[in-house]
């Protein structure tokens, strides 16, 4: 199944590979351990996190817990941050596996030829925020320029995530199965308010030491402006 999906992604995005990437793309795959359709999406999501303009980031949600299995990365944040996508797309329900693209597109995910046209879609549009990441030890320097015309407010955000990790899973839908996880996000914190009217310049603590990620976001939340690996 996995080598099915990765080739259907890669055929996919090889028609769009004269368009110049301008932007890093967030995805977000809202997933859970006890969900039996999640592993394919879990899988493609590997895929995602090879490219070098896509931020691929896995949201364990705890809502799947009650069958008999609880996933250990999962987090009521990354449950309420779900819902709260689906309220601002006038839904009622959430859904694993789900993918949210760029803060704005939602795809079922395990459907690589529709995340594939929607990372193009977003592979076209020019960056609108100038954001600039740096690492020193467990220290992040985070430096975004001024928004002309800017009128929208914007939530600057670090992401944490484990690149890697393994689980047997011996109850729920998936009991039996060894699973590995990619970019399993760890923590999720709003930094600072931003209206993009002035520079903005901050410093923020790593958490443990891991790979992180800045992500500036319209208020919602909403479209995402910039991402940044924090390096």
């Amino acid at each position: 199944m996995r080598k099915l999906i990765a080739t259907a992604f890669f055929a996919v995005m090889s028609m769009a590979a004269s368009v110049q990437a301008q932007t890093t793309t967030v995805v977000e795959l809202y997933t859970s351990q006890g969900c039996s359709s999640c592993p394919p999406a879990d899988a493609f999501l590997h895929e995602l996190a090879k490219q070098d303009d896509v931020i691929a980031l896995a949201l364990h949600v705890d809502y799947w817990d009650y069958i008999g299995w609880k996933d250990e990365f999962a987090s009521p944040a990354y449950t309420e941050r779900q819902k709260a996508y689906a309220r601002v797309a006038g839904s009622r329900t959430v859904y694993t596996p789900q993918m949210v693209i760029g803060g704005v597109d939602h795809v079922v995910g395990t459907r690589p030829e529709q995340v594939a046209a929607k990372l193009t879609e977003h592979m076209m549009k020019e960056a609108s925020v100038d954001l600039t990441a740096t690492r020193d030890g467990d220290k992040a320097t985070v430096m975004i320029g001024a928004v002309p015309g800017a009128t929208e407010a914007m939530v600057v955000q670090l992401v944490t995530y484990n690149p890697s990790a393994t689980v047997d899973i011996k109850r729920g839908e998936n009991a039996g199965k060894t699973l590995t996880y990619a970019n399993v996000v760890t923590s999720w914190t709003a930094l600072d308010a931003w209206n993009g009217k002035s520079p903005l310049t901050l410093t923020a603590d790593i958490p443990n030491g891991e790979p992180a990620v800045i992500i500036v976001q319209r208020q919602g939340p909403g479209a995402i402006m910039a991402a940044a690996k924090v390096e």
